[in-house]
């Protein structure tokens, strides 16, 4: 279920106890249950416009439901407190949220599998390097974006459309991250 994540015994908050979480390199193998790494390394490409660029095909699986469609936009999020707790996950049931980093900085990225429900499993943390981007599937538990030391812009293609696609869960178990250089 979660690969491989060390055994935890998580605390719950009425104990007072914070869970510390691991961070681990963000690959393709260990992000596939939750979504697609969007970097150019390893993926297949090919010429185009007569050869002066290189097209690095269908990188993501972008999903917007029968009633959906795509959008794109740009999200400037702050850096976060050290040491992070991680206390909310959300999801977006009804499509595919990608992110991309514009200003080419680490970034975490916080996920839990998918589902209706979010089952108390131990989320695992990835650092995304400075050219790989994310793409969660529809229903991935995550975390909102996580910027590291400086204020970060990313292109984001979502869906818009009608139906709840944004819910969000409080933790029972609270969580913390305390490395705070990248």
């Amino acid at each position: 279920m979660l690969g491989d994540l060390p055994p935890q015994d998580p605390l719950t908050k009425e104990e007072g106890a914070i869970t510390e979480l691991p961070v681990m390199p963000l690959t393709r193998t260990a992000f596939a249950p939750y979504g697609d790494v969007i970097d150019t390394d390893g993926a297949g490409h090919y010429p185009i416009n007569g050869g002066t660029c290189l097209r690095f095909h269908d990188l993501a699986r972008i999903t917007v439901g029968v009633a959906g469609r795509p959008l794109i936009s740009i999200f400037r999020a702050q850096p976060v407190a050290w040491p992070l707790r991680i206390e909310r996950l959300e999801r977006h049931p009804l499509g595919s949220q990608a992110f991309y980093p514009l200003e080419r900085r680490t970034y975490l990225v916080v996920v839990a599998a998918p589902g209706d429900r979010l089952d108390e499993q131990v989320p695992r943390v990835f650092l995304a390097g400075s050219r790989q981007g994310v793409n969660y599937h529809p229903g991935v538990w995550h975390h909102p974006l996580l910027a590291l030391n400086a204020e970060s812009e990313f292109l984001v293609i979502d869906r818009d459309g009608p139906g709840l696609n944004c819910e969000e869960v409080a933790l029972t178990t609270i969580y913390q991250i305390s490395i705070c250089q990248m």
